[in-house]
């Protein structure tokens, strides 16, 4: 018997009036934040909603996410997280594919009118049954008519509830990936995944920390942000700071405001701190003193921001590496051992992590090879697709289509990738789902994306196209097309219009070439 879910009761029973949550201005108890949770359970519950059903979530870093999450967890039900720059259409793919029964969805701002998206998905998604609408004051109406808010939903039901009984190996989050074939997957992970994943970041990443506060910008639908500060936060009692959207200014004033003993972020966050230009308007001497932790993962970070952050700062900064099959964190640099820049670190506690050839043996100590894993941390498979999770079970070992090495102390590297995968701001990008829906456009006869290197993102997203004979597009218009049908961190922000494109003698095309012109 194991329910991810106990992180937060636990907490409400150890510590009911310590803060768990800080939004703004408000400061919400762990007391409050499993009550409220369990008024989510309740309503779901006598809408026949339980163990075995799937309910989506696309809300950003507010109170609401944890309330629903855990709410959705208590009742037995699987927590299908959305990432919230999802338009209808994708929206709709994902209910559908996740077989969701209800969806809870953020009503969005005018710039990022998510409540609408998710409604539009919702009313093409064939299965889902239930739409609730959340909004940001929990007693105002719906802005779309006709549609139940969160807070009606939750009105007159009770504060307590007794947690279904759900095993250890039974789903508790659908994470979605591309993978290799660039069509949304989702990835099954356990209630003991997922447990075990947060219980040794905080003994290996938080172990020196009383009562911690976690800064969490990185966004709570990746399982960076919602397992190793968010489930990890909440399995030690820390008090979990939001910020919806990353920016310097913000971060550094939540870093002041509240204390803050540990961030995380993708290095293209800490590269933002070290340049923000009026960074000396806050006390940092206050913020490096409270600074304890600091966690990078997404992608690699330079050697150069790793050591000037943590000279001004006075932090160590942990780099570590996972993926969403993984829960997400397979190896991390640890607080008590040396840190290697340019390493991800060692395999976590439980977890085996060998280096392998392209016929699964195990390459020389130091050369090149796929990353494969084994351990607590690996995913149940992809969510009815026996196939695909075959493909990378392959000798019962996860295979991470990642090229490393490990050198004479354990530690792993990151060399290359076997996809083709791109890296934006440390959102994965993957180019044959945005190629999928290039080739949608009326004049578009062919697309390859790839990656380019941008000072900011790490990676900036491509895409060479060939248009149909007789047709006319600007690259101008199919960008501005392409951000009308696909999230803000998809789509391509340079076009290319090309007569023909480089390609085998069989028609694959040569994308080495496209990324060597």
């Amino acid at each position: 018997m194991l329910n991810l879910a106990v992180l937060l009761e636990e907490g409400a029973r150890d510590w009911p009036d310590r803060v768990a949550v800080i939004f703004n201005e408000t400061k919400l108890t762990y007391a409050q934040v499993n009550g409220a949770a369990n008024q989510v359970a309740n309503g779901l519950t006598a809408r026949g909603i339980g163990k075995g059903d799937k309910v989506a979530l696309s809300c950003p870093n507010l109170p609401y996410f944890p309330i629903v999450y855990y709410g959705i967890l208590k009742t037995g039900a699987t927590v299908v997280p959305l990432n919230v720059l999802l338009k209808g259409r994708e929206i709709a793919y994902h209910l559908d594919d996740s077989d969701a029964k209800a969806f809870f969805c953020f009503q969005g701002t005018p710039d990022l009118p998510m409540g609408q998206f998710g409604y539009d998905g919702f009313q093409k998604a064939e299965r889902c049954e239930h739409f609730f609408m959340i909004t940001a004051d929990p007693a105002a109406p719906s802005p779309i008519e006709g549609t139940m808010t969160m807070g009606q939903m939750m009105h007159g039901q009770s504060p307590a509830f007794t947690r279904a009984v759900t095993s250890s190996n039974d789903t508790a989050v659908i994470l979605y990936t591309s993978g290799t074939t660039g069509q949304p997957k989702g990835a099954e992970l356990t209630h003991s995944n997922m447990v075990m994943n947060a219980r040794v970041c905080a003994d290996n990443l938080f172990p020196t920390i009383d009562h911690p506060v976690h800064l969490i910008t990185l966004p709570l639908f990746h399982s960076f942000g919602q397992t190793v500060q968010m489930n990890t936060g909440f399995y030690q009692g820390a008090s979990i700071s939001l910020l919806p959207r990353f920016d310097p200014d913000a971060a550094l004033a939540i870093m002041e405001r509240d204390n803050v003993s540990s961030f995380a972020g993708v290095p293209t966050m800490y590269w933002a701190i070290l340049h923000y230009p009026h960074a000396d308007k806050y006390d940092l001497e206050k913020i490096a003193r409270n600074m304890q932790i600091a966690v990078s993962g997404g992608s690699a970070m330079p050697v150069e921001v790793m050591r000037a952050f943590g000279e001004r700062f006075t932090v160590k900064i942990l780099e570590g590496y996972g993926l969403s099959e993984t829960s997400p964190v397979a190896s991390f640099n640890r607080i008590d051992k040396p840190a290697k820049p340019g390493s991800v670190g060692l395999p976590i506690w439980g977890i085996n992590i060998r280096i392998v050839d392209e016929d699964d043996n195990d390459v020389p100590q130091g050369e090149l090879g796929e990353i494969v894993i084994k351990g607590h941390n690996v995913m149940k498979g992809y969510y009815k697709r026996p196939e695909a999770t075959a493909e990378v079970m392959r000798t019962g070992w996860f295979h991470s289509g990642d090229i490393g090495y490990i050198d004479e102390d354990g530690y792993v590297y990151i060399a290359d990738r076997v996809k083709d995968m791109i890296i934006r701001g440390g959102f994965n990008v993957y180019p044959r789902e945005i190629e999928e829906v290039l080739i949608t456009h009326p004049a578009v006869s062919l697309a390859a994306v790839i990656g380019v290197l941008h000072d900011s993102h790490g990676e900036e997203v491509k895409a060479f196209v060939i248009l149909k004979p007789g047709a006319e597009a600007t690259p101008e218009e199919l960008v501005a097309w392409s951000k009308e049908n696909m999230a803000a961190y998809k789509y391509p922000r340079i076009i290319e219009i090309r007569e023909e494109l480089p390609m085998t003698a069989t028609g694959k095309i040569l994308k080495r070439e496209l990324r060597e012109d």
